[in-house]
């Protein structure tokens, strides 16, 4: 089914191969894959293995654009230098703090007035639809604030990163990486009837997310297998790239993208794109098409992956060791039961299903959903079905072809566009039952419960085919390859109407003289510490669990409604996952607070005196040890809520993405590595000598001093691979200190 290459192959007469006569080295062939041309058309480095990145596009989401904007307004942005759409796709949360999310919208509104932006009201596109639809184009790119930043299919190139990155660029600066490995994924064969884009997805997922196999390298999608994939069904394998760990993905266009252009009004946006004869690849991802068969992703990861089959053959088997590692990671405060979902009968039952968003809510994945419920009923029982389309032009297409009447008539409810049950703000399911999703996520807490308090759900990863078939079963687990149903040869007809009436373009048209409208809870960042000399780091939270997301590290959900108020946002910093890190860490920023009025409370003058340190040149902070820590989400609050609460460092054995360990750099919080043994636990000081003057000077080790009941242990430490951007932007404090000391490009 799916064949891992960890060799390098060439692009040779339309095949990969091992080698051939006249090939050319490594190093040189591989400029000849689609993924380099686009990358160095956009770089700024001479450095052939650095890259420094300007991109075409940026685009935001409401839980993000309100803290860029003021990040880059705090660093002297006067107008956006490039177009920067601003979507509501994550307006979900009005019940919560009142009127914070509509204030946040006209703050939205406002900025793309003034600084020349576009603003596309709540509900009326998920934010990578709107992407599809109004800014990929061939052999572009487009960083966007969150990580399911990905058009590859369009022959776009997205990346998804924290918010300081983009405001990097919003003050015409770069985005700096290494240049990446390029990984072949080459499709072949052809997809069998009932199996859709993200059981691809989920297969594709299952076999390399956890050996790390594409970690931070591109995919380049090619092949045979992919002439007979529409656009829709493309874009969901590629959305879900994402969740494979890589930093971003291309694929060759054909006739097929450039009907897509054509369709949405844009034929200019269209360019052949195709890999070189003799490109080399660092690996190959071979997939057999005609070998896929219906998925799904158990709890808690996309990669947690199965064939329905083996599900439903063993299912009490699996469901026990599945809920058994969903336990340990919830470490107690909660028990998953995913075996109650399991009938005297022996069959699964889910209580609800959803098709949303990016991955799920498109025009062909709703159309066959439909075929296959037409004439039947989802019952009447517990099981609901909720259907999402991704845009205000997808729902009118389905509208007008009578795609929805069907829907309907079968029992769905049919919903606007809206990305919240992908992040945990909408149809939270019933406590300890199961939910299946074409979404994106299936982590702990993204359907929306709320373990602290005794909740939890299962949400299981399905294409919407086998949810259909699932809801026309009655809520029992059925692939839809085991249905009989036909799909209407029918296509999406694009209207951008709605859009020309409803989105505030003013891209190229900035009115300087307009005011922000600012809400109550939106606030300034609180000033933010320069690096000293020497740093004095508390462990104010030690999570060991193999990986950490972003879920865990700020919580998704309700708490987003106070993303733009950085203060209130920090409350929740690990809440679900290490209740006292806040205290911890405000106890710690307090010390610092008081160090700064040259005060030094007693226990820190006895840990200063123990490693032979002096208060005057020395920073107090806090300090996160997690194994892997920063999979998932590129919300920046993940980072920025340490720093806020005072801060100065992550230490960890590897960071799960570049997105969060540039989240970080961009927060000054020091981004060490230290070998897979870190025995210290909680309260434990960690004294790091000369790291301002070291990071300025390159260095990349650093002995550091550990300090616990009264014990000085040595501790190596490593920060390997910094920029000289990176450099400056730690030792000033931050992104905001860095171009307020007028460092970087305005």
């Amino acid at each position: 089914m799916i064949t891992l290459k960890k060799q390098g192959v060439y692009l040779h007469g339309g095949v990969p191969v091992d080698g051939f006569a006249g090939a050319l080295p490594p190093e040189e062939a591989r400029e000849g894959t689609i993924a380099a041309s686009i990358l160095r058309a956009h770089s700024k480095s001479k450095d052939p293995k650095r890259l420094e990145i300007r991109f075409d596009a940026l685009i935001s989401h409401d839980i993000t654009y309100v803290g860029i904007i003021q990040t880059a307004r705090a660093s002297g942005m006067t107008e956006f230098p490039i177009p920067y759409a601003l979507t509501n796709c994550h307006n979900s949360l009005c019940a919560v703090g009142g009127t914070i999310n509509a204030d946040d919208h006209a703050f939205g509104l406002s900025a793309a007035k003034k600084y020349g932006g576009i603003y596309v009201p709540a509900n009326l596109a998920v934010i990578h639809q709107y992407a599809r639809e109004s800014l990929a184009a061939c052999g572009k790119m487009i960083l966007g604030s969150d990580s399911h930043t990905r058009y590859g299919c369009f022959g776009c190139m997205g990346v998804g990163e924290g918010g300081g990155e983009l405001a990097k660029q919003l003050l015409k600066n770069t985005w700096d990486a290494p240049m990446p490995k390029v990984v072949l994924v080459w499709l072949k064969g052809k997809v069998p009837h009932g199996v859709g884009p993200h059981d691809i997805a989920v297969a594709i997922c299952g076999a390399v997310f956890k050996n790390g196999f594409v970690k931070n390298a591109v995919l380049e999608f090619a092949g045979p297998g992919i002439a007979d994939m529409d656009m829709d069904f493309r874009a969901g394998i590629d959305v879900m790239s994402t969740e494979a760990g890589c930093l971003t993905s291309v694929w060759e266009t054909d006739d097929t993208v450039k009907a897509y252009y054509d369709d949405h009004g844009r034929p200019e946006a269209y360019n052949k794109l195709q890999a070189k004869d003799g490109a080399y690849y660092d690996a190959m991802v071979e997939v057999d098409l005609d070998k896929l068969q219906s998925m799904i992703a158990l709890p808690f990861h996309p990669s947690n992956a199965f064939t329905l089959k083996e599900l439903m053959a063993h299912p009490r088997e699996i469901f026990a060791e599945t809920q058994a590692a969903c336990n340990e990671a919830l470490g107690g405060k909660v028990s998953l039961r995913l075996t109650d979902s399991i009938g005297r009968d022996g069959l699964v039952r889910a209580s609800q299903g959803v098709i949303v968003g990016c991955a799920g809510g498109m025009y062909r994945n709703i159309l066959e959903a439909a075929a296959i419920l037409e004439g039947k009923s989802t019952g009447n029982g517990i099981f609901e079905l909720d259907v999402y389309p991704s845009s205000a032009p997808v729902g009118l297409s389905l509208l007008r072809d009578g795609v929805t009447q069907k829907l309907v008539e079968a029992g769905a409810v049919v919903k606007p566009a809206f990305c919240g049950p992908c992040f945990g703000a909408g149809d939270t399911p019933a406590n300890n039952t199961l939910s299946i999703r074409h979404a994106t996520r299936n982590f702990a807490n993204r359907e929306g419960s709320k373990p602290q308090n005794g909740q939890i759900a299962g949400v299981a990863l399905m294409d919407a085919r086998s949810i259909a078939a699932t809801a026309a079963n009655g809520g029992i687990l059925t692939p839809a390859t085991e249905v009989e149903y036909t799909v209407p040869a029918m296509y999406e007809k694009y209207d951008g109407g709605i859009y020309e009436k409803r989105v505030w373009n003013g891209w190229g048209n900035a009115d300087k003289e307009a005011e922000l409208v600012f809400g109550p809870n939106i606030k300034d960042w609180p000033k933010m510490p320069k690096l000293e000399e020497n740093l004095l780091v508390r462990l104010t939270a030690v999570i060991r669990d193999p990986v950490t997301t972003t879920d865990e590290l700020i919580p998704s959900g309700e708490t987003s409604s106070y993303r733009s108020n950085p203060e209130a946002l920090s409350e929740f910093a690990l809440s679900r996952r290490a209740p006292a890190f806040v205290g911890k860490s405000k106890a710690v920023r307090a010390m610092e607070i008081a160090r700064e009025a040259g005060d030094v409370v007693s226990e820190v003058k006895a840990v200063l005196e123990a490693v032979g340190a002096e208060a005057e040149n020395t920073s107090f902070g806090g300090c996160l040890y997690a194994t892997k820590p920063g999979d998932g989400s590129a919300r920046e609050q993940a980072a920025s809520c340490q720093k806020v609460l005072g801060g100065f460092a992550n230490i960890c054995v590897e960071y799960a993405t570049k997105r969060y360990r540039s989240n970080c750099i961009n927060w000054g919080l020091v981004p060490f590595t230290c070998e897979a043994d870190f025995p210290y636990e909680e309260d434990a000081w960690v004294y790091i000598p000369g790291i301002r003057s070291g990071i300025l000077s390159g260095k990349e080790t650093f002995e550091a001093k550990v300090i616990t009941e009264g014990k000085v242990q040595t501790l190596t430490l490593n920060c390997k691979g910094l920029t000289n951007e990176e450099k400056l932007i730690l030792t000033e404090g931050c992104l905001m200190n860095y171009y307020a000391a007028g460092y970087g490009s305005k």
